[in-house]
């Protein structure tokens, strides 16, 4: 078993602030990926006032092995108060960006798709201003659920493609490398005008010149921005860590993403595909796309 480096050492949080975003998250009764999948950069992330919402959850109708949030329970109907108590929780933390995602549900007709729906207007409804991000699950190759998704136009669509097409069905057996990236290659056709983003975690048996062919893969779709992030094992029931990469090697993987065109590259050890999210407002400005 590979041994944790000093480099991956979290800072202690302000417990002060992270108490009072926990607060505001149990008074209004959400669901954070932050809390569910045991994020390491929880602390940073609810001291700067921010957090990743999770709906429809927090019971997925998948079972991934790296993944720490629950499989186990039976996913229940859709709460149709969700969408304005997330809006809510926008406008009390002050949130410029907003990042939305959600469990897998393969159970519902459009996977979900109606809720995100949903949850984009009535953030639309009470804070205007405030730029959102979607980071959507599959769809099982639903493509006329993306397009409801899209027809809300969101600023950026995210989903993730975790790993490289070889470990697809030790690591993300439910999925497929394939679909992944029509999803992004639709999303374009369908919406020229988001900016789309995907994610990789290294460190799960990967080579290096796998996860540089991944990166050709996503530009190949014009895939806008790009997070690598280090894997780890949120339990001793889950996938084992294979390898920690070193800082060098995702400075390396920025440098190569940027040659190939990405807008925004963020690798380091701790990034996670929401970390620093609200950083696009800042890339929106310097790439305008005027919406369709």
């Amino acid at each position: 078993m590979a041994v944790k480096p000093d480099w991956l050492r979290v800072k202690a949080p302000q417990w002060e602030r992270v108490g009072n975003v926990k607060e505001i998250l149990r008074d209004l009764a959400l669901n954070t990926v932050c809390e569910e999948a045991s994020c390491p950069n929880i602390g940073e992330c609810f001291q700067a006032g921010t957090a990743t919402f999770l709906i429809m959850g927090p019971a997925c109708t998948r079972a991934c092995p790296y993944c720490d949030i629950d499989f186990e329970k039976k996913p229940q109907a859709l709460d149709p108060t969700e969408p304005l108590r997330l809006a809510e929780a926008v406008k009390r933390l002050g949130l410029n960006h907003v990042v939305i995602t959600s469990v897998n549900r393969d159970d519902l007709p459009d996977g979900g798709a109606s809720q995100f729906v949903r949850c984009i207007q009535e953030v639309r409804a009470i804070s205007g201003s405030t730029t959102i991000e979607v980071l959507i699950p599959d769809l099982c190759g639903n493509w006329e659920a993306l397009e409801k998704i899209l027809s809300a136009q969101p600023e950026v669509l995210n989903h993730n493609t975790e790993t490289v097409p070889r470990l697809y069905r030790r690591v993300r057996p439910q999925g497929s490398y394939e679909r992944t990236l029509e999803l992004l290659a639709r999303c374009k056709e369908l919406a020229p005008w988001v900016y789309t983003k995907s994610g990789i975690m290294v460190g799960v048996g990967e080579t290096e010149a796998e996860v540089e062919q991944v990166m050709r893969d996503l530009r190949a779709v014009d895939c806008d921005i790009l997070t690598i992030g280090q894997y780890l094992q949120p339990t001793p029931k889950h996938l084992p860590v294979a390898s920690y990469v070193t800082p060098a090697q995702f400075e390396a993987w920025r440098q190569f993403g940027e040659e190939l065109g990405f807008l925004q590259v963020v690798a380091s050890p701790l990034t996670r595909s929401s970390y620093h999210a609200e950083e696009v407002r800042a890339l929106m400005q310097r790439f305008p796309r005027p919406k369709g």
